[in-house]
């Protein structure tokens, strides 16, 4: 709920799954699924994230210093994601969204109390589309 906690090498699946608050900082990679159900943390990893990472999150901000593979941010609602490098695919209802001049800030900052040296202009900004808060089993196909 506040904190942190900081991993000096790489995490295995489902790091930082369901954190209310504080800092997660992963030096290294993360497996499958980091991030998932975020009700309000910061995580912040220095490579990579495996498939399905940020599923169902909340609340919270993600930051991926590396790559996302495929299924990023599948099904999220108010939760805020950051990736610099590729992305393979976005989960349903992600979308890449404008890096405002009130992102490169809190970015910074974030990366600042992470201690990684990254430019946050060179990330792209991951937010929800908000199609799935009413779901209509008619319009299935366009989720």
């Amino acid at each position: 709920m506040s904190g942190s906690v900081r991993v000096k090498g790489n995490a295995s699946e489902y790091a930082g799954a369901s954190g209310h608050g504080g800092l997660v900082v992963i030096e290294g990679n993360a497996s499958s699924r980091c991030g998932i159900s975020m009700k309000g943390c910061d995580i912040v990893v220095g490579g990579s994230v495996g498939h399905v990472s940020a599923f169902m999150s909340q609340a919270g901000r993600l930051v991926v210093c590396g790559d996302a593979d495929p299924g990023f941010g599948d099904f999220f609602s108010e939760a805020v994601f950051y990736v610099r490098g590729k992305i393979h695919s976005l989960g349903a209802d992600a979308q890449e969204e404008p890096l405002h001049a009130a992102d490169i800030v809190a970015l910074g900052g974030l990366l600042k109390q992470a201690g990684f040296d990254a430019n946050p202009r060179d990330f792209k900004r991951i937010g929800s589309a908000r199609r799935l808060y009413h779901w209509n089993s008619e319009h299935q196909g366009e989720y």
